[in-house]
């Protein structure tokens, strides 16, 4: 029911404006204005009790007397009536309405309760909006929008479909991809997400045959499981999402959660999610439009070793210091590649055998340019070719794109062009030709970046089932009924990781110096010694902590610590832990965190310096369980700290698997506690050489 809302809404048949204007000038009037400038053929209703036409349209008194139920309804009441009207159309089976007024969930207590009314108001049928400037559908010439971006006669229709959470943004989007010739197919503008949101325009898209990409304006993410299915079935359709997320300063947070009156969760949990659904997440607001118009040709990036073509010495310069700053490659040709270059060669003044090739004006010549596009097209040397257009291409962009356009076949490499002057007629002339052009250097390597993100993120997940979370395990259920509620001290948050299948140190716990010294023997002598506490959670900070301590002296050590942390927290300690002393293996952090996105899985450097050095990286749980071993793995494979792991400067080489089974038991236990689990972390969690394991020295957990 819902998709064919959807449909009717992106591809309607009759469109009825309530509160239209008879002015263009004004916002009202605007909408049939659009409509009629773009070419809708559809049946277009004004709705307004003071006009009987609007141009040759009569226009009715109210929506009762319409004279058939349209597809869609544009609302362009204000906010204290627009209920009213969604109600009307929802009552004579309207199936989409559309509303722009702002003054919504966006504005306070009394605005949600505005944004819950419109909701009531609408029973069964969908709305988009509220504070939306609607949407727009290039493809068939449908506009059903007042965005002052309409004015223009002309937008070049392409494979790009677009998902805003700005209005403003829409017509942002729309301008700019038109002034640089980056076709687009469709335009949602979804603002308060009172119903239809962010989801449900990506799965319309995946299902649009005239979209092969998707690019998306975050503000928030409302409802993060419906966000991972639609994006992981876009990637299963080859239909890759490019996505900028705002709010990444504390200031810009405020400001997305002000503009929609949506909970944003941390900037890291969004790269979280985009990760693990291949979503390729844009750096910059120029960003989405690059990246997606260079996967918009459908040329796959297969490697990293870039050709740069010039004429401009200086512009191949920043283009391959750009390249080189994300990871690519600029080899020179191979000895072939650059016989075969040379003999194209008429002059002395060209350097074609190295890379930047620089062919100087001469390299402007239809029938050169040709030849030393074949012969990089079809050098194993290179995976992409870069063409520079400097200042004497720009004077002929018909040529060039020419020249290039005649090539493309003879390769399914990536081709882009950076335009050196600033020249947006010829950035848009070879746009169109099928060559995205960009205007800086740093665009070239954001869009090369994102093509590789694809294909590695397809690579990797060739195999997966066709099911929306592939990566969720399901383990068999613990019970933890009989652990207490609050802070657990750290003898119980490791029975807790135990009893999901965490290793964790052999330990005893102790009240009296006889007592430590006891368990110290029988742990092997070399122990550790800990104040037991629920409340203590940093015990080193207190003088809670002793490592390597023999069994003879671990009688007056415990009482030297009872004195150390009396005096730190003021109250004398009652129980201590004493620990096997573990040695020989790296330290790591894992722990888990709570956000509105939902729930992740932390992992990184861990011991006293992980706070310093901070390298650490998350993992979203999925919705049916715990993270599987490869995602496991590819969390600890993403942090710097992992040549640590794989034999760094000859060392042993660690025990991998049984880091991958702790994170994914872990993961398990996040995940069956759910709601009940407030905080959890294992720090450090030794992990030893390969097939000696892991363990877990220290840990805290809070119960519900």
């Amino acid at each position: 029911m819902r998709s064919e809302a959807i449909s009717r809404l992106l591809k309607p048949r009759s469109v009825a404006i309530i509160g239209a204007s008879g002015d263009p000038q004004k916002t009202s009037g605007r909408p049939a204005a659009y409509l009629l400038k773009h070419g809708y053929t559809g049946k277009i209703f004004p709705v307004n009790p003071k006009l009987d036409h609007i141009g040759d349209w009569p226009c009715y008194p109210d929506i009762a007397a319409l004279p058939e139920v349209p597809d869609v309804a544009i609302v362009l009441l204000g906010a204290e009536h627009a209920h009213v009207a969604v109600r009307a159309l929802a009552a004579l089976g309207t199936p989409c309405a559309i509303v722009l007024a702002s003054g919504y969930g966006e504005t306070g207590d009394i605005g949600a309760q505005r944004q819950a009314q419109l909701l009531e108001a609408a029973g069964a049928m969908r709305i988009l909006g509220p504070n939306t400037i609607g949407l727009v559908n290039l493809t068939d010439g449908i506009v059903l929008s007042p965005s002052g971006a309409l004015e223009m006669d002309h937008f070049p229709v392409g494979p790009i479909g677009v998902v805003s959470q700005s209005g403003g943004i829409l017509g942002s989007l729309l301008s700019r991809a038109a002034a640089r010739g980056v076709g687009l197919s469709k335009l949602i503008s979804t603002s308060n997400e009172v119903d239809l949101e962010l989801s449900d325009f990506i799965n319309a898209l995946v299902d649009d045959d005239a979209t092969r990409v998707i690019a998306l304006y975050i503000e928030s993410i409302r409802h993060p499981n419906k966000f991972r299915e639609a994006a992981l079935r876009a990637s299963r359709a080859g239909k890759p999402i490019v996505a900028f997320k705002i709010g990444r300063s504390e200031a810009g947070a405020k400001a997305a959660v002000s503009h929609t009156g949506a909970l944003a969760g941390t900037d890291r949990m969004y790269d979280a999610l985009f990760r693990q659904t291949g979503v390729i997440r844009a750096q910059t607001f120029s960003d989405l439009l690059d990246i997606s118009a260079a996967l918009a040709t459908g040329r796959a990036l297969h490697g990293k070793r870039i050709a740069i073509l010039t004429s401009t010495g200086g512009a191949g310069t920043l283009v391959s210091d750009s390249l080189g700053m994300l990871g690519f490659d600029t080899p020179a040709p191979d000895a072939a590649t650059a016989a075969a270059l040379r003999a194209l060669q008429t002059g002395d003044h060209a350097a074609l055998d190295r890379n930047p090739i620089d062919v100087t004006l001469a390299g402007l010549q239809p029938t050169l340019l040709h030849g030393i596009l074949k012969v990089l097209l079809a050098s194993p040397s290179y995976d992409a070719l870069t063409i520079i257009v400097g200042s004497s291409g720009v004077a002929q962009p018909e040529l060039m794109a020419g020249a290039i356009q005649d090539c493309l076949p003879l390769s399914d490499k990536p081709v882009l062009a950076y335009i050196s002057p600033h020249a947006p007629q010829a950035t848009a002339i070879l746009t169109q030709s099928g060559v995205p052009a960009f205007m800086s250097a740093e665009s070239c390597a954001a869009a090369f970046a994102g093509m590789l993100h694809v294909q590695q993120w397809q690579a990797g997940h060739a195999g997966d089932a066709g099911t929306a979370c592939t990566s969720a395990i399901q383990a068999a259920p613990v019970d933890a009924s009989d652990l207490p509620t609050g802070s657990l001290n750290e003898a119980q948050a490791k029975q807790l990781f135990s009893r999901f299948g965490v290793p964790c140190t052999r330990e005893l716990e102790v009240i009296t110096p006889a007592e430590a010294e006891q368990a110290a023997r029988s742990l092997g002598g070399l122990v550790v010694l800990k104040l037991l506490s629920n409340t203590v959670t940093h015990k080193s900070d207190v003088g809670g902590v002793a490592v390597g301590v023999h069994a003879e002296e671990i009688g007056p050590r415990l009482e030297r610590m009872a004195h150390d942390v009396a005096c730190a927290t003021g109250e004398r300690p009652a129980r201590f832990l004493v620990q096997e002393m573990v040695t020989g293996g790296t330290e790591w952090i894992l722990g888990m965190h709570r956000d509105p996105l939902g729930i992740a899985i932390l992992l990184g450097q861990g011991g006293v310096t992980a706070e310093l050095f901070q390298d650490t990286t998350l993992r979203l749980l999925p919705p049916e369980g715990g993270l599987s071993p490869r995602e496991a793995l590819s969390m600890a494979q993403s942090l710097k700290c992992w040549p640590l792991l794989n034999g760094y400067r000859g060392s042993p080489l660690a025990d991998v698997n049984a880091l991958v089974d702790a994170i994914v038991a872990f993961s398990n236990m996040a995940a069956q506690l759910g709601d009940r689990l407030v905080e959890a972390e294992i720090n450090p969690l030794f992990v030893l050489p390969e097939g000696q394991g892991v363990r877990a020295a220290d840990g805290v957990a809070s119960l519900r």
